[in-house]
């Protein structure tokens, strides 16, 4: 399937602003839009965003901007001091505090929702989820209330990594045992962006998209050992006992809609991240 392309929106809106969603406005701005983002504390997003500084779990008095998209990458951890789900409390407050529903919204959740599956084939979108954590849990739910609220279409990346996101690179160097035998999934935030920047200026993006790359079900002792060859430093030890879960998710339609990944595997990536830090 292909997907034909829509104009940019003239404006959008950014919820939970981080490191993902900053790149994402920038690269809007370059193509025309006007961006607004949210945050508790938006002093560090850049000049060029409408900063608002709004408390999601809080009531929000003032009514949010009207925007023609909205991106929502909120933590699945935040805390509601009055006892209840703080994400569903935020993503209901958001609903609340909106003028009306924008044309195109794009919730940003995880491949965690699937922390439970035991498929031995790589995990399409179809694929019934299986949350096994609390946290699994709540991104479920997550996905479910911002689809009732929203009309959102659904982004799920899997381990996102890049520049500024090195946790395998400490790991390599600091020495910390790691389940080799695990089966893991990552995707690099650049082209996370960009399925991100496809989902709000296609005429009909899918409902559901797994941001993963094409070396699914790598296995984690494989990544580290790449690290640490480019690194010129000995792997880490493996961790024991070893434990061969994880699962396999398919990043076909990923490809069908941004067509080739800048990062296609782990390598490529970490070659980026790793010959970036060398002087």
């Amino acid at each position: 399937m292909t997907y034909s392309r829509s104009s940019v929106p003239d404006r959008t809106l950014l919820v939970g602003c981080g490191q993902v969603g900053s790149q994402l406005g920038e690269q809007l701005i370059t193509a025309g839009s006007q961006v607004a983002a949210l945050r508790r504390n938006p002093s560090q997003l850049p000049s060029t965003f409408t900063r608002l500084a709004v408390d999601l779990l809080q009531p929000t008095p003032d009514t949010l901007p009207e925007v023609d998209a909205m991106v929502v990458t909120l933590a699945p951890t935040m805390q509601d001091p009055a006892g209840g789900n703080g994400y569903l409390v935020a993503l209901q407050h958001l609903a609340q505090a909106m003028p009306s529903i924008p044309a195109r919204v794009v919730f940003v959740s995880s491949t965690r929702v699937f922390e439970g599956q035991t498929a031995p084939r790589p995990l399409a979108e179809e694929d019934s989820v299986a949350p096994a954590s609390q946290r699994g849990e709540t991104l479920v739910a997550g996905e479910h209330l911002a689809v009732k609220l929203f009309g959102a279409h659904i982004m799920r990346p899997a381990g996102i990594y890049g520049p500024g996101r090195e946790m395998l690179i400490r790991k390599v160097f600091g020495q910390k045992p790691v389940q080799y035998e695990r089966q893991t999934n990552r995707i690099h935030q650049t082209d996370l962006v960009r399925a991100l920047y496809a989902m709000i200026t296609l005429d009909e993006p899918p409902k559901v998209v797994h941001a993963s790359d094409q070396a699914p079900g790598a296995l984690l002792g494989d990544v580290v050992k790449y690290i640490a060859t480019r690194l010129k430093v000995p792997p880490p030890p493996a961790l024991e006992p070893s434990n061969s879960g994880g699962r396999i998710l398919s990043g076909d339609r990923l490809s069908t809609l941004v067509g080739a990944l800048t990062y296609p595997t782990y390598r490529e990536g970490y070659d980026s991240i790793i010959d970036a830090r060398e002087p």
